[in-house]
């Protein structure tokens, strides 16, 4: 028996779910946007209440800091391999090794902060730079099959939404 249809189900489950998060939202705004969400949060609370563990074998708010980092990273960098690449082979990732790997609860949160809105300015320009037949172009991902641009686009917009959602519950569950 072969994985590949749970595969597509769960990649068109993951698909649904964050575009479930972004709505009738405009992706660029969404995006514009979660920089000053981020320095928002970090600036009400805490450098040592963002990492706490309120829910074990879950991320810390400050892990979920240093994730918007990662994404931002990974996700500049496959924009740009489909922009410039035909078709291209979109590698997956392990977001939790990624996590821990780089000892993010470790990390001021201020800095995971500045850092995100660094990141995301100068990836915003290019979102906001690419053209109509730009967004039509594709890759593939190594995990979730065939991507375009205005997918991808539309998928991080939702994938902010998801994990601001994430932070605004850990922080409710911080005693």
């Amino acid at each position: 028996m072969t994985t590949a249809p749970l595969q597509a189900e769960t990649t068109a489950a993951y698909r649904q779910r964050l575009m479930d998060y972004l709505g009738q939202q405009e992706p660029l705004e969404v995006l514009g946007q979660t920089a000053d969400v981020l320095a928002g949060i970090v600036r009400d609370h805490g450098g040592k209440r963002l990492q706490v563990r309120p829910i074990e074998g879950k991320w810390t708010p400050c892990e979920v800091l240093g994730h918007f980092c990662d994404c931002e990273w990974v996700y500049g960098y496959r924009a740009r391999l489909i922009l410039c690449e035909e078709n291209p082979t979109i590698l997956g990732m392990d977001q939790d090794l990624w996590v821990a790997g780089q000892h993010y609860n470790e990390r001021d949160p201020r800095e995971l902060a500045e850092q995100f809105r660094h990141l995301r300015t100068h990836n915003l320009r290019f979102w906001q730079g690419l053209r109509p037949q730009d967004l039509a172009r594709a890759g593939q991902h190594s995990e979730r099959g065939p991507e375009s641009l205005g997918l991808l686009r539309n998928l991080l917009g939702g994938h902010d939404l998801l994990h601001l959602d994430q932070l605004k519950r850990l922080l409710m569950a911080i005693v």
